[in-house]
């Protein structure tokens, strides 16, 4: 797995991944673990990860989803209406896991960008969208921010296209133990990144002043923790893992 997440540009395995998830979903089925986002069930879940671990049952094969997709869906599902609500919804860096799904609800104008996504509608730069100001109800950003060198100005853009009482959904890795965001702008070649950051493309490791940033350009946010409302049956059962989901709110 570390081999083929080096080796291959995500684009590439995105494109990759569609001819083979059918075999994937058929090859490990079984009643051992659950995506909650369909219901499909496996014998087991894949390890994943970049760096020198790998994190155990964290990949679907069937659907690709990962932990916080994962959570991100019973969010969703069990603690928001937005999954029934008529909006207009913007998703960056759309998930595949997710792109078939939210395609088909005819109650959302559902909009996907991202610079290099094969399943993304419109190809925009995060720091310069090419959108409205308050055009969207509720904005899906996730995983994307780490990746960001003016990571203030995506997220004030993020901020302009959004809908007052509009919500945005911005998962990033987050260590809950570290108070300040870590980041260093002489570390640019993706050895380096990888050492200091976990991933070769991250430019830096938020620390838990990451909502802070979020509030310095005028979102209201908090730290949504759904694992404390979970089963330790279903933790385990969708492959979940302990983390927040980030929620801010204009």
């Amino acid at each position: 797995m570390k081999s083929v997440l080096r080796l291959f540009p995500r684009t590439f395995l995105i494109r990759l991944s569609l001819i083979l998830q059918p075999f994937l979903r058929w090859y490990f089925r079984g009643n051992q673990f659950e995506d909650p986002i369909d219901g499909s069930k496996y014998r087991k879940f894949l390890p994943y990860g970049y760096g020198e671990k790998l994190r155990d049952n964290a990949l679907c094969p069937g659907t690709l989803s990962l932990e916080r997709h994962r959570l991100l869906w019973l969010y969703l599902n069990r603690e928001t209406d937005f999954l029934h609500q008529p909006l207009k919804v913007l998703h960056l860096a759309p998930e595949q896991v997710f792109y078939n799904r939210f395609r088909q609800f005819k109650h959302w104008n559902y909009t996907t960008a991202d610079l290099y996504s094969p399943l993304a509608d419109v190809k925009a730069d995060i720091c310069e969208l090419p959108f409205e100001d308050i055009e969207f109800d509720l904005i899906l950003c996730n995983h994307v921010l780490e990746h960001i060198p003016e990571d203030e100005k995506a997220m004030s853009e993020l901020y302009r296209v959004l809908k007052k009482g509009g919500t945005l959904i911005a998962q990033v890795p987050l260590e809950a133990q570290r108070i300040k965001t870590f980041e260093d702008k002489s570390i640019t070649t993706p050895k380096e990144r990888t050492k200091a950051f976990g991933q070769y493309d991250h430019v830096r490791i938020y620390g838990m002043d990451f909502y802070a940033r979020l509030e310095n350009v005028g979102f209201q946010t908090k730290a949504f923790d759904l694992i404390s409302k979970l089963k330790p049956a279903e933790i385990n059962r969708f492959g979940l893992q302990k983390e927040s989901l980030p929620i801010a709110e204009k």
